[in-house]
């Protein structure tokens, strides 16, 4: 069994934390909420002093951070501290440049390195059913994969460096227009007299069939496991979404590709935030499709 720095250890970072020590590694963490470094010491990691302290002896170094300028940050301090032999794995979502970025000061070092970010939300890192999509060199991945799969149901090696930041922010931005495409169905069919069952009855087996509506239905009812029946208590939560949803968008215009749906998609959960709802569930946009945010 492997010795694993984990930092950042916030609503996702510390179940997939706890996941590892169930799996029987040994875990050091460290988080700079002191409510978080409780309940990780509670799941059974120890608790560093600082990120550097954690990485002394790690054979494996986690990151789990709410964006590129803080896993950089990171990665300037503890790679000098780590074990030469350490393997970095970054599973924030954060820009694809920042990733790359990241792996250069890893490969610098004379470290391997994946960027490996995660969909499946809260439940899926509690479950430890995380979809990992992976970029990095073939080397690194098969290195890193036996970690993912104590933390993960699906690990997918996507490419090179950046290629799971880069799958994670296409799939988001399909969930971002899918959730909205969903929601403005269900709104007409209140408007026309359409039950909520009956549509998503039909929709459900028929070419309307999406995960945005079969798994997660955005009103109560249909699907009993979604937001919807728990007054849109995240979940995912809409500021999450929207900043998946601008990450896209700088990908998209660094890419030159146009993606129309994505930009709108982006400025509905932009006025969604704006609202007050940046802490609900994004599925929770139907309520400003009907007007009532």
């Amino acid at each position: 069994m492997s010795t694993i720095a984990f930092i950042g250890l916030g609503n996702m970072g510390n179940p997939m934390a706890a996941n590892l020590v169930k799996a029987g590694h040994k875990v050091h963490g460290f988080d700079l909420v002191a409510s978080n470094l409780t309940t990780a010491e509670a799941n059974g990691l120890q608790v560093a002093q600082s990120a550097t302290d954690a990485v002394r002896n790690a054979d494996i170094v986690i990151t789990m951070l709410p964006a590129g300028k803080h896993v950089l940050a990171v990665y300037g301090d503890i790679i000098t501290a780590a074990p030469g032999n350490a393997l970095f794995i970054d599973s924030s979502t954060i820009d694809v440049e920042s990733a790359r970025k990241a792996h250069t000061l890893a490969r610098d070092a004379g470290m391997m390195s994946v960027d490996a970010p995660v969909s499946g939300g809260v439940g899926g890192a509690e479950a430890g059913t995380l979809t990992f999509m992976a970029g990095g060199s073939p080397e690194a991945f098969a290195k890193a994969e036996p970690i993912l799969q104590a933390m993960g149901g699906k690990i997918v090696h996507c490419g090179d460096a950046g290629a799971g930041q880069a799958a994670k922010i296409c799939n988001n931005m399909i969930l971002g227009i899918s959730m909205i495409g969903v929601g403005e169905a269900f709104v007409l069919a209140e408007k026309l007299g359409l039950s909520h069952q009956a549509l998503f009855d039909v929709a459900s087996t028929s070419s309307g069939q999406c995960w945005s509506l079969t798994t997660y239905c955005p009103v109560p009812g249909p699907v009993p496991t979604s937001p919807a029946n728990r007054d849109y208590k995240p979940g995912f939560a809409a500021a999450l979404m929207l900043k998946d949803l601008k990450l896209a968008q700088e990908a998209a215009q660094s890419a030159g590709a146009p993606t129309p749906l994505g930009a709108q998609a982006a400025q509905l959960y932009s006025l969604f935030e704006a609202a007050g709802h940046g802490g609900t569930d994004f599925s929770g946009i139907i309520r400003f499709l009907r007007g009532e945010a």
